[in-house]
């Protein structure tokens, strides 16, 4: 995470398919203009959480459509 952001400065958001069993994970774009994303694990709000440059993240997503991660 920026050292200047902190989780309350994000607005971190969870997608609309989990449960309420809190297996998930929350994302929140940076505030900084740079197109990264933050991910944190929705059991530990105020754990650590991890930052993906612009780049990185876009291609995970892109993965993720193409099935590049289904069994």
């Amino acid at each position: 995470m920026d050292r200047s952001t902190s989780h309350d400065q994000l607005r971190w958001r969870k997608s609309r398919y989990s449960g309420d069993a809190s297996n998930c994970v929350e994302l929140a774009p940076s505030t900084d203009g740079s197109g990264a994303v933050h991910v944190r694990d929705s059991k530990n709000p105020t754990g650590p959480a991890l930052r993906f440059g612009a780049g990185s993240w876009a291609s995970f997503v892109r993965s993720v459509k193409n099935g590049d991660f289904d069994r």
